[in-house]
This record gives structure tokens, C-alpha cells and sequence, in this order.
């Protein structure tokens, strides 16, 4: 079988990966517009479940993955200056090069085709492949292509938001939230290296133009948000790399395949970076089509088995998604309540987490809010003190 794959991402130099471990004959390339050094973005985070499934399928790339992660146990959430900690949740980060760079290496190490500095604008130089593959992110050419066939729906959320990085190294994956001059951020950060970082900041649509950001430059806008989080920075710098402030791109497709073409990761759908799992997702598809392929030698047949089995899940986890960054575009709305109600709002937002089910993942947080409800309770209740009312 003749394979090409458009993109060299996370997706599809995994896909390429398993394809060849299921049959070294096959013939696969992978094609990407970037060099192979480059990468727009900062640090990826994995979940320990998505972990287990990256072991589980590839034992040889995993274990250099792995000696590449930074882990922790917990999530903080900061709000009013107070830091709330939410147990019992296992991440890890690294850097997305790295994870690149190591993925490259098990491909080259292999036979699988890596054809960087290639930036295609038509589907035309892999008609003799057998399979294509469109793993080539949000603004994906093999999407475009086909885009009749594809029927691709793309919703652009109202908050804007930027990647940075930076030096300062933070002991777990934190959301700090802050109300600067009327307008309201948050900070989503995590270290993927000994020092190194990622800096996400995320603003709504009315403070991007009450603060004049809309108005500054890019420089600027990074001295900015410095001033806004200098007590998290430490003294440490903001870092860029293409940051560019954005609307968020919510994007869905009718159709998963068309003929021999097939869509993988933010081609397919995009997921909102707030629940952190669009390069899980985008690894979970490389899988699940790889799967398929192993039940099926026919290129038809395999792609309807994919959609099949992948996609009830996905529509599942996207609607988990939508709860989560509707959280976010009203996030102004909940800052008035108090850190630990807040935390627990923010951890309850998708609607599919029951308090018995919190218990028992974060008992140490769940106890923190049953104690502050109960305690809120008492002072409702209690009677005023003697010589506090009217003689």
C-alpha cells in the first residue's frame, strides 16, 4: 500500500509510525510545509490515561517520550490572588518539538518517507498513493480540497488568545485569573521543561477593546500581559514564536472521508485548548485509524470502521469541549464568587462530573468545598451577636 500523509504533526507522523510497524512494506510518506526543526508552539500536555495508550501501542517511541516528560499530580486555580489545589489529576508536559523530534527519529528509523520544506497547494503529487491522509491542522489543504465532500462547519469563538512561553518554571498546570483595569485574563501555564514553560493568555472580546490591545502592537501586547502576571513571571520574560493573538476556530466536519481521503486530527475537528487534549485527540485518531487498517486491507472499509468507531467518542468529547470554553467566553460572569466556590464552578463546567465521582478522583479538593459550604451554611444560619442590632 502506497500512503501519504499531509502533515508532519503529532498526528501524522504517529499514524506513519503504525502503519509501518502493522507492515514494513508499506510504501509511506509524509509531507510537510515546516522545516524539520520548526515548530509554532511551546509545550504539550498528556494525561496519564493518554500516556498509557501511547505505551500501549508503541513500547519503542514511548519510552523516549518519556524520558522527555515533566509530571505533577495537581491542577491550582488562582483567583483573587488565592490559590485553590484540585488532587488527584496526573499530567505531564513536554515540549511539542521534542515530541516532534522523537517521532521523526522512530519514522526515519523505520523507512517512513519525511519530506519537510514542502508546502502543498493541491493533492496532486500524491494521486498514486492508495490512502492520504489530511493531517495538516486547522487550516488544512486536504480539507480545502475537498471541501464539498467534506462539508466542514467552522465556528470563531469571541475571546482572543495568544501562545507564549517563558523561563519560569511552575510546579503544575495553573489557571491564574486576574481583573486588570476593567478588563478580565486568565493564564493558562505549565512547565514542559526544567525551564521552560508554556504562557497561554486568554482575554474576552470586551476587554480586548477596552484595554486598547486591539490597538498595540505585538510587542507591546507581550509587555502587557507581563504587567498583568508579573507576580507569576518571577522577573521571567514572556516568550515568541508566532504569537499571534487569536479567536479560537471551532471546526467540525460532516464527512470524515472522501474516496481514499481521510481526515485525522485539528483537520478533522479542533479541540479547545482549555480542556487540554487536542494533541490526545489528535494521537487518539492516528490510532483508531491504524486500528482499522489492521482489520481491513480495504482502503473503503477501513475508513467507514474508523468513522464508526471513533466517531461516537469524539462527538461525546466535543460536546465536553463546548461546555468547557462557553466557560471561558463567560467567565467575567463567575469571578464575583469566592476562590474555592470558583474552582469548583470552573471544575464542574462540562456538566458531566457528579460530586460522588469528584470525591472520589479529588477528595482532598471535594472535602475543601464541602467544608466551605458547610461553613457558609453555619454563618447563614447563625443569629445575630448580643448588642449587634438596634437597642
Amino acid at each position: 500500500m502506497r500512503i501519504g500523509v499531509v502533515g508532519g504533526g503529532p498526528a501524522g507522523l504517529y499514524f506513519a509510525l503504525l502503519m509501518n510497524k502493522q507492515n514494513p512494506a508499506y510504501e509511506i510518506r509524509v509531507v510537510e510545509q515546516n522545516p524539520a526543526g520548526a515548530t509554532y508552539g511551546w509545550g504539550v500536555v498528556f494525561s496519564d490515561r493518554a500516556l498509557s495508550y501511547l505505551a500501549a501501542r508503541d513500547p519503542d517511541s514511548y519510552r523516549d517520550i518519556e524520558r522527555s516528560l515533566q509530571a505533577w499530580d495537581d491542577q491550582a486555580i488562582v483567583h483573587k490572588g488565592q490559590q485553590v489545589r484540585i488532587d488527584g489529576l496526573g499530567f505531564s508536559g513536554i515540549a511539542r518539538l521534542e515530541l516532534l523530534r522523537i517521532l521523526q527519529a522512530h519514522c526515519r528509523r523505520r523507512g517512513v518517507q519525511l519530506q519537510f520544506d514542502t508546502r502543498l497547494i493541491d493533492l496532486t503529487p500524491l494521486q498514486d498513493c492508495d490512502l492520504i491522509v489530511g493531517a495538516d491542522g486547522v487550516n488544512s489543504v486536504v480539507r480545502e480540497t475537498y471541501r464539498a465532500q467534506f462539508w466542514p462547519s467552522v465556528e470563531v469563538l469571541s475571546n482572543r488568545y495568544v501562545w507564549y512561553g517563558t523561563h519560569q518554571s511552575f510546579d503544575c498546570l495553573t489557571l491564574t485569573f486576574r481583573e486588570h483595569r476593567g478588563g478580565v485574563f486568565v493564564a493558562h501555564h505549565y512547565r514542559y521543561g526544567d525551564a521552560a514553560s508554556t504562557f497561554i493568555v486568554e482575554c474576552d472580546a470586551a476587554t480586548w477593546a477596552s484595554t486598547g490591545l486591539a490597538a498595540k502592537s505585538e510587542d507591546e501586547r507581550r509587555l502587557y500581559c507581563e504587567q498583568i502576571f508579573g507576580d507569576e513571571l518571577g522577573g521571567y520574560r514572556l516568550l515568541t514564536n508566532k504569537s499571534l493573538w487569536l479567536n479560537f476556530k471551532v471546526v467540525t466536519n460532516q464527512r470524515w472521508s472522501h474516496g481514499n481521503v481521510v481526515l485525522i486530527g485539528d483537520a478533522l475537528r479542533t479541540v479547545h485548548f482549555s480542556i487540554g487534549s487536542g494533541t490526545r485527540m489528535a494521537l487518539d485518531d492516528a490510532i483508531a485509524l491504524a486500528q482499522a487498517f489492521a482489520a481491513n486491507r480495504d482502503v473503503d472499509a477501513a475508513l467507514r470502521e474508523f468513522e464508526q468507531a471513533r466517531r461516537p467518542g469524539v462527538e461525546k468529547f466535543l460536546r465536553t469541549a463546548a461546555h468547557s470554553f462557553m466557560w471561558y467566553e463567560r467567565m467575567r460572569e463567575t469571578l464575583r464568587l469566592k476562590p474555592i466556590p470558583f474552582a469548583y464552578d470552573y471544575v464542574m463546567r462540562s456538566g458531566t462530573l457528579s460530586h460522588e465521582r469528584l470525591r472520589e478522583r479529588s477528595p482532598k479538593f471535594a472535602a475543601a468545598h464541602e467544608a466551605y459550604v458547610a461553613a457558609s451554611r453555619d454563618t447563614q444560619a447563625s443569629p445575630p451577636s448580643a448588642g449587634a442590632g438596634p437597642i
